[in-house]
């Protein structure tokens, strides 16, 4: 399986690694991070007959809020600051998984091609989305939520993006 995200600038190539995004992001959501990886991973082929996308070209909505999947995003494809990515917690249905304040649902748009790619079930411990959602953690419960979030994103990690991933093209 691939461990990079290849986008084009202008016709160039540039590669990610997921080290390289979480650096970007600081740490503190490695989940996000790696959640955004599979999604990219999984989307990008599927917007362009397998090419690369142009970065530049590629908008996003979704219901999933978090800050290490907004860093990934911006890295990757510059959405944040230039506009193209929207946060709306309305757009995902019940029958899309829950992450601690949104949902997992990501919707690309392409070349005038739209993609939805939804979580697939059991790669979220429910144990993390209580604890990470819980206000006024103990140091111990903030302990376990670390490694929860690291264990996470390892999980997501060891598998194909197609593993982790349902894409459905609209």
């Amino acid at each position: 399986m691939s461990d990079t995200i290849t986008v084009h600038e202008n016709g160039q190539p540039i590669t990610f690694t997921f080290a390289e995004i979480l650096k970007y992001h600081g740490f503190g959501f490695p989940g996000g991070v790696a959640h955004a990886f599979k999604v990219m991973q999984r989307a990008f082929p599927l917007l362009d007959g397998g090419n690369p996308p142009e970065r530049r070209e590629l908008s996003m909505d979704t219901a999933f809020p978090g800050p290490g999947g907004r860093d990934a995003f911006e890295m990757v494809t510059r959405m944040v600051t230039a506009g193209r990515y929207n946060v709306d917690l309305a757009l995902a249905g019940d029958d899309v998984l829950s992450s601690p304040k949104g949902r997992y649902l990501f919707r690309f748009h392409y070349r005038g091609k739209t993609i939805d790619l939804t979580l697939r079930p059991g790669l979220v411990r429910d144990e993390f989305i209580a604890l990470a959602a819980k206000e006024n953690r103990t140091a111990a419960e903030e302990e376990r939520l670390v490694w929860l979030k690291n264990d996470m994103a390892q999980r997501l990690l060891s598998k194909s993006a197609s593993e982790v991933y349902d894409a459905k093209i609209l």
